[in-house]
């Protein structure tokens, strides 16, 4: 396989230790950090916002991979592009069109789409 890279999610880090799981995860050769976000509508669950992907981009050598399962993620993609994303992918159900995905390329950041099991593939 070509090109295959590890992208483990934080949710499972201790969040009193960020920092020192950033290191332990980047150390055991993870090639990006992936970051759910998640607002509790969307999803149920809750996890965090900009201010935790700002904290961890201080103390990572390697890209963030944040991924947007929020509501209204063109309300939050710039927060998060200024929090220090690298990716920033969103779900289809959430945001119809391309206005986004064009916004995110137009800062340089590399975009990605997601769609939820139960979505037929030609939503998008």
């Amino acid at each position: 396989m070509k090109n295959v890279k590890v992208a483990p999610s934080l949710l499972s880090a201790d969040f009193s230790r960020m920092a020192d799981e950033v290191v332990r995860i980047e150390d055991a050769g993870a090639d990006l950090l992936h970051l759910d976000v998640m607002d509790g509508i969307f999803v149920p669950n809750i996890t965090f916002g900009p201010k935790m992907v700002k904290d961890i981009k201080k103390c990572s050598r390697k890209p963030l991979d944040v991924h947007l399962m929020i509501v209204d993620p063109a309300k939050y993609a710039d927060a998060f592009m200024d929090a220090g994303a690298d990716i920033l992918s969103y779900h289809i159900e959430a945001e119809k069109g391309k206005d986004l995905i064009n916004k995110i390329k137009a800062r340089g950041i590399k975009c990605g789409l997601v769609i939820s099991p139960d979505t037929p593939i030609s939503e998008l």
